[in-house]
């Protein structure tokens, strides 16, 4: 029973990782064929083997029993956070990974511990299977919301000089997409390129994105380009202001990362390097006064 219970724990974490795995494997959304440039490197991560989505497909299967104990608002969160971590799960099968982490726990924790805990085995189960993939999730958002912030200022001038060499806002996100390496912000200016190709208006595309992520500097890029399409104003201009306020921003958060790095190294200072000091130093004094006492000739 408890190889069952191991091998079954064990297939439970490894679907986990595959759902939370990036999304590197996404479906093309429909599209007019508006791209007629050379393949990207975008549809290249796009086309690889779908053998990660079996496990899915099974989970799939089993998790519309738990349909009815997900609420609107909660599908709507679950739905909006599984999107931005580029997760393929359902919130159904969200919600089932949380029960069998729970299910697994409660059947692997009683036989390390002694029967008297068996209250603190069932509370432990339940927290860390309710709240574990939760934080896995949370960490994914994180990493994809650092990936935006870290990539937008480079992606935003490589908008700027396309459209300075003469080609609309539409070309310069077609070369942009097609030129760069697959980033997230990437990945989404392809979305808006396929979603405009099917007739959604440029405008609400970037609304959306915007909305998507709640990043300011994200915000930014999309309220200034919705600004410039709604008064004629210049989208050169716009994007080279937008750009220079990018590495401005920027440059500011990484000298606030600079102060903080002392205060940060002071942890490990204290409790990891000034004890070592501390025992080189000190110990052969130590040992050498133990040895030798000078006090013992005044007794």
């Amino acid at each position: 029973m408890l190889t069952l219970g191991l091998i079954a724990f064990f297939l439970a974490i490894a679907a986990l990782l595959i759902a939370f795995e990036p999304e590197e494997e996404r479906q093309r959304r429909p599209s007019l064929n508006l791209r007629d440039l050379e393949v990207s490197p975008v549809s290249l991560l796009r086309k690889g083997d779908r053998k990660k989505d079996f496990a899915l497909f099974f989970l799939n299967n089993i998790a519309f029993i738990l349909k009815p104990l997900i609420g609107s608002e909660m599908r709507h969160r679950l739905v909006k956070d599984l999107g931005i971590a580029q997760s393929h799960m359902t919130p159904e099968v969200f919600l089932l990974l949380k029960f069998m982490i729970m299910g697994i726990l409660f059947f692997l924790l009683p036989g390390l511990f002694p029967k008297d805990m068996f209250v603190f085995v069932v509370l432990m189960s339940i927290a860390v299977g309710y709240f574990l993939p939760d934080v896995i999730i949370k960490n994914k958002i994180a990493k994809v919301k650092d990936d935006i912030i870290r990539h937008l200022p480079d992606t935003v001038d490589l908008l700027g000089l396309c459209v300075n060499a003469g080609l609309d806002f539409m070309m310069s996100l077609k070369w942009v997409v097609s030129k760069s390496s697959p980033t997230v912000i990437v990945l989404e200016m392809d979305n808006i390129l396929q979603e405009i190709s099917v007739g959604k208006p440029r405008r609400e595309a970037l609304r959306d994105m915007a909305r998507k992520y709640e990043i300011p500097d994200l915000s930014t890029f999309s309220r200034t380009l919705i600004q410039a399409d709604k008064m004629g104003t210049s989208v050169s201009e716009a994007l080279n202001m937008l750009s220079e306020d990018m590495r401005m921003a920027r440059f500011r958060r990484g000298e606030a990362m600079a102060l903080k790095a002392p205060l940060k190294m002071l942890v490990p200072l204290l409790f990891c390097i000034f004890p070592v000091v501390f025992i080189l130093v000190g110990a052969p004094i130590f040992l050498d006064f133990v040895l030798n006492n000078p006090m013992k000739g005044l007794h």
